[in-house]
This record gives C-alpha cells, structure tokens and sequence, in this order.
C-alpha cells in the first residue's frame, strides 16, 4: 500500500505551509509546543537524573533495566484501554489529567530523594505510576496533533515539530541534568521537572476553538466493541504492521543503548572522558564544585543525541510534498543500528560523542517518519485506538528491551549487550527493505 501525501490547499495557508515551521501558524499548536517543550526539558532532566540516582543506589545496570520495565506493567492493560478513550473523550481533558498526574509524581520524588529517605523501591514504585499515566498519556496526545493543526494539511509538518520539540528538550536536559546532578544532586532535577509541567499544563488551559468533542460518546455501543475495532484495523492493514513491527525490533534491541549509558559514561569511556571531568570539576579550576563528577560524560553524550536528533527532525519536518518519506525511514532503520555498532566498539569519548550525533539523527527518521506514516494511514476516527496500539507496542518492547540490555550487560557487558542487539536489529531492517520494498515507496 502507497501512502499519500494530501495536497496544499492554496491561497495563504499553501505559501505558509512551504515553510519548515508552518505548523507554528495554528495558534493551539503553537501555545502547546511551548508549553511541551518546557515541560520535556524537566522530562529528560527526570530520566537522566533518575539513572544517575538508581546506578548510586545499586551500582548495577541491572537494576537500571529494572526501573525501565516496572514501569511496562500497567502499559499492557491500560495503553489500548487509553486509546479508545482518546477516541471518545475529549483529548484535551485526557492529556491534561495525564499531565498534572506526572507532576505530583516528580514532587513526590523530589522529596524523597531531598530527605534522604529515597530508597530503590521507591524509584521502583514512582516508575510504575509514571508507566500508567504515560499508557493513557501518549496516544490522546500523539492523536491531538491533528485537532491542535485543525486537519491533515500540517500534520506532517506538526509530526516532524513535535519530533524536534522532544528532541531539543533531549539535547538540553540531560546537558541541564549533569550540570545540576553534580553540582547538588539528583533532588533539584526532580524538582524542577515538576515545575516545568505547569508550562504544558498552562498550555491546555489557553487552548481556544478547539474541535467539538460532545458526539464522541454517541458514536459506539460500548468499550470493548471500540477497542475491538480499531485492532482488527490494524491486523489488517500490512503496511501498519510492517511499520509497527520496525519499531518494535529496534525498541527492543537498539534503544536499550539509553538504558545502558551511565555504563557507558560512569566506567566504558570514563578514562578517555577524564579531561573533560577535570575541566569543569577539578578543585579550584573547575567551573564549580563536583558532587557527582561521573554524571557530567552522560549527560554530554545524552545531549550529543539529542542535537542530532533536532537536526534530523527539522529535516523531517521540511521534506516537501510527494517525498518519499519511506526511503528515508529505510535509511534510518538501517543506519541507526549500524551506528551503534560502532559505539558498542568505541573506547574513545570523543569518537563516542561523533557517533552519538549520528545515532540520534538516524533514530529521528527512523522513529518520527514512521509515526507520520501512521498518523496519515489511520482514518480520523480510529487514530487514537491506531497510536495507542503503536505506542503500547513502543512502550513494552523499549522497557522489555531496557530489562534484556540491563541483564546482559551485567553478564557479559554492556558493549555486548549494545553490540548484538544492533546487529540483530540490523538484519531485521535489511529483512524489511528487501521483502517489503513497498514499504520504501511509502509516501
């Protein structure tokens, strides 16, 4: 199946909309990218602050996995659940009850780890609260970018603005979270992801005109029966299979490398890292007072996949109409994993920095491009079922990914662990591109 790119309507909208930020013109939307990204910079500064907290606590990469995949247990029963009632409630109240849920869970957090009471199962404990709000979160607010555009004109353009917008806040957080992590500890970084969600939330509140969502209610007979629906749609249509299959298999065995990176940076490529450590953490020379020296290498290379990813997103963002969007997604699928074959290899800081920039670039395409392919295949009124089935096949093979990488990193090593898992995930995209060649012509 060949997947088509809507036509510009003319007049104003079409001179706008050949313009890299064209979605930026809905005023929702660009209300809600602001508030987003403030709040995902508090985000990433959370998950990097988080990893630096449970290495200190356990000292194990397994325990790192762990963390990833408690918070996979309420994403099973709850992300299809979520989906159908992004169908049927208005999305904006769904998000927004999601939202305010995440910031009472980064306080409480903050706290703990401020008093010193912080102990693993507490992280383990938040990490599944977190997992059951993010399972209802993601597929109404991936599903919203089309109300917040007000049709599939944008949609694109918002798809490739909202992959920049996360991975900005990815470039910046993890950069803010060492600086902060080192200098006071990981409390500060939850605290201030906890105030940055009143940006987002503050967002949803100025919303104005947005679409009617009174009939929603109406339109099916019951749960289970809307739910059914929107999987036989997707069992049935190949070409969403085939996407959601290229995401899983990297979920699961490429992008465990995030779960893996305070290996990397705290013991892999600590000594080649040293300058770096002693410039800004050594005594008197040093640009301030280290607590936590070894968190300033991760949050660098965090931060290095970050602004490649940001590239990679405008990029996808800008590709014009009639592109062929699957040969692009191809060249992700398969560079991605590539890349980290080569990190997993790597024993230098600063190759490994070049190469994260690569990687997070070719994650973007890989990862957005895909999404766009969805969001476009899907009819409007079984998107949110469409996304939520997407996003809970993301969600449970990144975190059973996160707990492989983490098991087989304390076995046999953590660049075993990153090595193998791209390598497989290599093969699987060479699969794709030559058995579905479809796929490629995807537009």
């Amino acid at each position: 199946m060949t997947i088509k790119s809507l036509p510009s309507s003319g007049g104003r909208a079409s001179v706008i909309g050949r313009g890299t930020f064209r979605a930026l013109r809905h005023r929702n939307y660009r209300v809600w990218f602001i508030g987003q990204t403030i709040s995902l910079i508090g985000t990433w500064m959370q998950t990097m602050a988080q990893q630096v907290l449970v290495y200190r606590l356990t000292g194990s990469a397994a325990a790192l996995g762990i963390v990833s995949f408690v918070g996979l247990i309420p994403v099973i029963p709850l992300s299809f659940w979520a989906g159908s009632l992004a169908d049927r409630y208005p999305k904006q109240k769904v998000v927004l009850y999601a939202q305010t849920g995440m910031m009472i869970q980064a306080m409480v957090l903050a706290l703990l780890t401020f008093l010193g009471m912080v102990e693993i199962w507490h992280v383990y404990l938040l990490s599944f609260l977190f997992g059951a709000l993010t399972a209802i979160d993601l597929p109404a607010r991936q599903a919203f970018t089309v109300d917040l555009v007000e049709g599939k004109e944008d949609l694109t353009n918002a798809i490739g603005l909202n992959s920049a917008m996360f991975n900005l806040a990815r470039a910046l957080g993890p950069a803010l979270a060492g600086m902060v992590v080192a200098a006071t500890g990981e409390a500060i970084a939850f605290f201030l992801n906890a105030v940055t969600f009143l940006a987002v939330i503050a967002s949803l509140l100025l919303m104005r005109n947005l679409p009617d969502s009174s009939h929603l209610l109406h339109q099916q007979s019951g749960t289970l029966r809307h739910m059914v629906e929107g999987m036989r749609f997707v069992f049935s249509n190949r070409s969403i299979g085939v996407l959601i299959s290229l995401v899983a298999v990297s979920a699961f065995l490429s992008m465990p490398f995030n779960t893996l990176m305070p290996v990397f940076g705290g013991e892999i490529l600590a000594t080649s890292a040293a300058p770096v450590i002693s410039f800004f953490c050594d005594g008197q020379r040093g640009w301030f007072q280290c607590q936590a020296p070894e968190a300033l290498p991760l949050g660098i290379l965090l931060t290095t996949v970050g602004i490649g990813a940001v590239i990679a997103a405008l990029v996808v963002a800008s590709l014009p109409t009639g592109a062929r969007r699957g040969r692009w997604l191809t060249f992700g699928n398969l560079a991605f994993p590539a890349l980290l074959l080569g990190f997993a290899l790597s024993r230098s800081f600063l190759v490994s920095v070049v190469i994260m920039l690569g990687t997070g670039f070719c994650f973007v395409l890989q990862n957005a491009l895909a999404n766009t392919l969805l969001q476009i295949a899907s009819p409007d009124d079984l998107r949110g079922r469409v996304m939520s089935f997407y996003t809970m096949t993301f969600q449970v093979t990144m975190r059973l990914g996160g707990l492989q990488a983490g098991l087989v990193a304390d076995w046999l090593g953590a660049p075993f662990s990153v090595g193998v898992g791209a390598l497989v995930s290599l093969f699987y995209g060479l699969f794709v591109a030559l058995r579905y060649p479809d796929v490629r012509e995807m537009k």
